[in-house]
């Protein structure tokens, strides 16, 4: 947020990016839609998280080109799973050639589907209260559906991270009320309301929500 480019290069240089991430990273630049890529500080913070947990469990809504779940799934241990929910096909194509091409096609578990339903379809399966670690980073408008079923997912202790918070500033515009900057400013509400949750919202990339669960859902 709000960092000049001098900044932002300087910060760059000094994040520890696996060379096939800056490769994911690279190729992504070029494509539509590029700015929904996470930034490599942000991927290196969902990274330390993850190894902070002991995560052997992680869900990832939202996954575009794979840069953030392919940072996890590099920090996750040779045990280690990560549901991956994303509905566009060409995106994943991407990410998939570059699991592959760092090793860790065999801890991804790639969902090719509404994410809403991949949730529904884990929590069904048995899987509620057994995952350590999810990050969202997927329609706004749907945040609010995707942390109530994820807080069935994670377990207590476990972390929910919310990508774009922020929101590029817009949520502090009185003036801006789209659909989607009402949904965030909305969304933000009922974390800082939820007693469910520990949060921390953090300034990084286009800002990001920490949420620790506390209780069993």
């Amino acid at each position: 947020m709000g960092a000049t480019p001098q900044l932002y290069e300087y910060l760059l240089a000094n994040v520890r990016e696996h060379p096939v991430l800056r490769e994911l990273r690279e190729e992504t630049a070029a494509m539509r839609g590029s700015q929904m890529q996470v930034s490599p500080a942000q991927a290196q913070l969902l990274a330390m998280l993850a190894q902070i947990l002991g995560a052997q469990r992680c869900i990832e809504v939202g996954v575009y080109t794979g840069y953030s779940s392919l940072a996890v799934a590099l920090a996750l241990p040779e045990s280690g799973r990560l549901v991956a929910c994303e509905r566009d096909e060409r995106c994943l194509e991407v990410a998939k050639k570059y699991y592959q091409r760092a090793g860790v096609s065999h801890k991804v578990d790639v969902k090719h589907a509404l994410a809403a339903d991949s949730l529904k379809s884990l929590i069904d399966g048995g899987e509620a209260n057994s995952y350590d670690f999810a990050f969202v980073d997927a329609d706004k408008r749907m945040y609010e559906e995707y942390y109530e079923l994820l807080l069935k997912l994670v377990r207590v202790g476990g972390l929910i991270v919310i990508d774009n918070v922020l929101w590029y500033g817009r949520v502090a515009d009185p003036l801006v009320n789209d659909l989607k900057t009402i949904s965030i400013r909305n969304f933000n509400k009922k974390l800082l309301e939820d007693n469910r949750v520990n949060i921390s919202m953090v300034p990084i990339g286009d800002g990001m929500t920490i949420c620790r669960k506390l209780v069993d859902t």
